[in-house]
């Protein structure tokens, strides 16, 4: 057993199962936090980090296993009893309503009234305010969800349950959609409320940041309890290996090689955000076959719509965008796809997957029409689930069952089924759009060598990410967008963070594109 310098136990959870019908989810799990610590808990996609933390905070009712809050046994039957207990969970999906204000959000269910019954929203927006200053979550009360960025969002969330008492903290995958400034000031917040003494339960795979962030942590593997380490003296290969049973090559493995014909080709486009401005103001650009070709960034730089534009999602104001020297410039998605094109898109709940299809469905999202798939206009579910199937072993997509719905898998595993669908349509073009967001790193060295493969088969591949890391480790080339245009290309050995930094924030700019 691991020695901890934190002494009170505030939360212990011995021996957790979690079935779902005939799956385990959590198989026996124990995990102890105490007070003032901050704990990781790690794990792949689907380890059964979630569902672990959902028990604790009454979403699920364990199937076997005891909970102890402050050394009390507790049966935990919703989340309005694991508030009482002081426990509050901000999920990695926000809870938030979107036209309400910061100070709405935050005092819903918990409503501050005047003597008639009356909301006193003075009071609330005064309330509020001092909570964000002791702990340094600083938000406008007044400002409405919808206007305010994620990062705030989560602030929002956190003084939400602190707002409710809680002393024991769960965040599930915090840093998933946060800029690289946001994870920092997320971690001085982190510190802020350990001093005050609360606990922190940090669902993550991110490993850098546990070495940042976390005193302690667990780790679980499908489903099963693996160590709990003191992370000061663990190093993150040690952490990586722990997580998905066997050692992780963070370098990605790729041999020098000719690039080939010019596979996609931008000239000059032009194209409109949605408030009718040009996110990409006459952008050129050329991706070869052969070649990974990473599109580096700051959020916002007009990336999206460089993709939507490119894949038929969004309209070309001018300038044209060729595949293999045909013009397929606003053409629609389906002829975009059949001019051998593949998207792995950003969002992959909204734009690569629909969540309610089972992975079967998934998988031949965009070849339902053909054979061996359809005949006559009628599908055949055995060729489906068949074909499904081969893919499931191939990608090592998991739980191995075809006929789950989509929504039913993991992060990490969602992206395995895009992965599948795309690859296998055999694209002269694929488009990666921050492919590895939200995954852990046994799945990032997956995508890695899915992306190499597709370039050594002679494919070309558009990387869009905002991870500098995954630019300048995956890509042959590295092209810096700023303001919709392409303000330089580098060779990636020439390449370095600092350089790509100064072009990404405007300076260094070149003139001319490649």
């Amino acid at each position: 057993m691991y020695n901890n310098r934190f002494q009170e136990r505030v939360v212990e959870m011995k021996n957790i199962t979690k079935m779902f019908g005939d799956f385990k989810a959590n198989d026996n799990i124990s995990l102890t936090v105490h007070k003032g610590e901050v704990h990781a808990l790690l794990g792949e996609n689907g380890a059964g980090k979630t569902t672990l933390m959902n028990v604790l905070y009454g979403l699920y009712q364990p199937t076997s296993g005891e909970i102890f809050i402050n050394e009390k046994k507790v049966n935990i039957t919703d989340p309005n009893v694991a508030i009482k207990h002081g426990i509050g969970m901000v999920h990695q999906h926000f809870m938030l309503v979107e036209p309400f204000t910061v100070a709405e959000n935050i005092i819903l269910g918990r409503e501050t009234t005047k003597a008639l019954g009356t909301l006193d929203m003075k009071q609330a927006i005064e309330d509020v305010k001092k909570l964000s200053e002791k702990y340094g979550l600083y938000v406008d009360p007044s400002a409405k969800i919808q206007d305010i960025t994620v990062g705030m969002q989560q602030r929002v969330e956190i003084l939400k349950a602190l707002y409710r008492g809680a002393e024991i903290l769960i965040l599930d995958e915090p840093t998933a959609v946060l800029t690289p400034q946001e994870i920092r000031e997320l971690i001085v917040i982190i510190r802020n409320l350990t001093k005050e003494g609360k606990s922190i339960i940090i669902i993550t795979h991110k490993l850098k940041e546990i070495k940042q962030v976390a005193d302690y942590c667990t780790i679980i593997r499908r489903g099963k309890y693996i160590d709990t380490v003191d992370v000061s003296i663990t190093s993150e290969e040690e952490l990586a290996s722990k997580m998905v049973g066997r050692e992780v090559n963070f370098k990605v493995d790729k041999e020098d090689r000719e690039k080939g014909e010019t596979v996609l080709k931008l000239e000059n486009l032009k194209v409109k955000d949605n408030r009718g401005i040009y996110a990409v103001d006459g952008l050129s650009l050329e991706v070869k076959a052969g070649e990974i070709l990473g599109l580096a960034g700051v959020d916002g730089n007009g990336q999206s719509e460089l993709i939507e534009a490119i894949t038929g999602l969004r309209e070309v104001d001018s300038g044209k965008v060729y595949i293999n020297g045909k013009d397929i410039t606003s053409k629609k998605p389906r002829e975009i796809i059949e001019s051998k094109v593949g998207t792995i898109p950003e969002d992959r709940q909204k734009r690569g997957l629909v969540l309610d299809f089972t992975v079967a469905e998934n998988m031949i999202l965009e070849n339902y029409y053909k054979e061996p798939f359809s005949k006559k206009g009628i599908m055949d579910e055995n060729k489906i689930k068949d074909f499904a199937k081969k893919l499931i072993k191939k990608f090592d997509v998991r739980p191995e069952n075809e006929n789950l719905k989509a929504k039913a898998l993991s992060g990490g595993n969602q992206q395995k089924v895009i992965i599948a669908r795309e690859v296998t349509n055999d694209p002269d073009l694929l488009i990666a759009a921050q492919p590895t967001r939200g995954l852990d790193v046994g799945a990032i060295e997956y995508v890695h060598k899915a992306l190499v493969e597709q370039r050594d088969k002679n494919k070309a591949v558009l990387l869009v990410s905002l991870e500098l890391d995954e630019v300048l480790n995956v890509s042959d080339r590295i092209a810096v967008i700023y303001e919709g245009k392409i303000v330089g290309v580098l060779d990636a050995k020439e390449a370095d963070e600092n350089t790509l930094g100064l072009m990404m924030a405007g300076g260094g700019v070149q003139d001319g594109q490649q």
